[in-house]
């Protein structure tokens, strides 16, 4: 069975062009078949990128970037310098188009989690995790983002609270000893911990 967290796609490539306003900013992205919300920008990425906490000139890693939504509008309304990273080779393949389409600079890896990443100063992690590849990956992902953080550096994840999200974000707590809750929509909430 074919996940869009699987390495390799094997579905026909369709491409696809989306547009998308993100903090009044337009942007456009291709999309494709065998990658994650395929037909448009899915609620929680974007619930994230209108809510995420970055500043001018962050370094911002884009964890499990998908076509590169997060990492995308981080660079460009903020001018923030990014990393992306994803298992799934034509996510990776997207996300490197949408990067040249939205003039942005960015560096994206493709490989599972963090074993691509040797940075180890982000300001930020920003993820919206893949949630149906199952909790022991998504605590992973929280795990390991400590190790990619500054002191004070923060990692911010999106999920839907009652599938998952109030689970992802104790882990949270006990990983950073400190969560928050900086935005809710539609079932969707962005928790933010801080690395201290």
């Amino acid at each position: 069975m074919e996940h869009y967290f699987s390495e390799k796609q094997e579905s026909p490539l369709s491409l696809k062009k989306i547009r998308q306003k993100i903090k009044g900013v337009d942007f456009e992205f291709y999309t494709a078949s065998g990658v994650f919300s395929k037909e448009k920008t899915d609620k929680g990425t974007l619930i994230l990128a209108e809510n995420m906490v970055v500043d001018k000139k962050y370094d911002v890693l884009d964890i499990g970037c998908g076509i590169g939504i997060l990492g995308i509008a981080a660079a460009k309304l903020f001018d923030a310098n990014i990393v992306m990273s994803d298992i799934n080779e034509r996510a990776v393949m997207l996300a490197k188009k949408n990067i040249k389409l939205n003039n942005i600079e960015a560096d994206i890896f493709q490989g599972n989690l963090y074993e691509k990443i040797n940075k180890n100063d982000f300001d930020v992690v920003l993820t919206n995790p893949p949630q149906t590849a199952g909790k022991e990956i998504c605590f992973q992902l929280i795990d390991q983002s400590k190790n990619h953080l500054k002191s004070n550096g923060t990692l911010q994840l999106v999920a839907r609270h009652n599938k998952g999200g109030k689970t992802l974000s104790k882990k949270m707590q006990e990983v950073f000893g400190n969560v928050k809750v900086i935005a809710k929509k539609a079932g969707y909430w962005v928790y933010f911990s801080k690395k201290q």
